[in-house]
């Protein structure tokens, strides 16, 4: 397992400031998956109230990104950091841009599952849904274990397991499609559907991001873009 210690500095307060910036991206990163969680079992569910509440609590997730940055502004200005320490600041700002956005899917899920609950459901018509979303959960999970411990491996394998999740995903719309046309009645149901395990597969793809920025904190590479399989030699 590659690591990256961030805490090896003669200024205690410098340390400090370094150490509460990634605690707050570790509770941004709670709050999101917490909004994910109950996203999921509210379309599952069929649980309007539930996934009402998740679209209206997203604020909660754009207020910590704010709070964030503009920490990471103050240390930029005070400290000057560099080398290791600047990549960390700049891998944080974009980490919360994608966890940010990541609740922007979240809340786009929770609205479509209080559509999706007013409507009729079929047996076993949101299995494969819910087998995505727990999918992508977990994603989210590795990623952000991964970013505690700014551990190189763990973020490899978040990276791959992004392909599998598009797998599913394009399963999904290819099933609508066949539902869509066996009963045309079922267009409007499936189409949210879609549009819900759309938003799932751009969580996965943001979670994917946040690996490949730690990738970027420990081993000073930008891997966007790049076969990162390579990097586990």
């Amino acid at each position: 397992m590659r690591t990256f210690d961030v805490t090896g500095h003669i200024s205690q307060r410098y340390n400090k400031d370094l150490e509460e910036l990634r605690n707050s991206v570790l509770k941004m990163g709670g709050l999101v998956e917490t909004q994910l969680t109950d996203a999921i079992s509210a379309v599952v569910d069929g649980d309007s109230e539930l996934g009402l509440r998740v679209a209206n609590d997203d604020y909660k997730v754009n207020n910590l990104e704010v709070q964030i940055d503009e920490e990471c502004s103050r240390v930029l200005a005070t400290r000057a950091p560099a080398a290791g320490d600047l990549r960390l600041i700049v891998a944080i700002i974009k980490t919360i841009t994608d966890l940010e956005r990541i609740g922007d899917e979240a809340e786009k899920i929770g609205f479509l599952a209080s559509k999706l609950a007013e409507m009729d459901r079929p047996s076993n018509s949101y299995r494969e849904l819910k087998n995505l979303g727990n999918h992508v959960l977990q994603m989210l999970r590795d990623a952000m274990n991964a970013f505690a411990r700014l551990d190189v491996t763990a973020s490899i394998a978040v990276v791959r397991e992004d392909e599998n999740v598009d797998d599913e995903y394009d399963a999904i719309t290819r099933q609508g499609i066949t539902f869509m046309m066996e009963d045309p009645r079922t267009i409007k149901r499936v189409m949210n559907v879609t549009w819900a395990a759309r938003a799932l597969e751009r969580i996965g793809d943001h979670s994917k991001n946040i690996c490949e920025y730690v990738i970027y904190m420990v081993e000073g590479r930008d891997v966007r873009h790049t076969e990162v399989a390579s990097s586990a030699d």
